[in-house]
């Protein structure tokens, strides 16, 4: 079933690839690339969160970093 899933995601970043990346002035590169850059990364967190759900969030890592500060206050 997470094969479908990834296969979902993956679909759905080539449609958005079709129809974003030639409306993009050929003379910008540089937009090309954060575009292919963000894009990607994406991706990878889409695959990671299928493949492992429990994967903890961002928020985790906050607090990890912010909770001997809480404990100073």
């Amino acid at each position: 079933m997470k094969v479908v899933a990834i296969i979902g995601v993956t679909v759905l970043l080539l449609i958005l690839i079709l129809i974003e990346y030639p409306t993009i002035d050929h003379t910008h590169k540089r937009e090309k690339r954060t575009f292919a850059t963000l894009l990607s990364l994406g991706w990878v967190l889409a695959v990671l969160l299928i493949l492992y759900p429990e994967m903890p969030g961002p928020t985790h890592l906050l607090n990890l970093l912010f909770e001997p500060l809480k404990k100073l206050l």
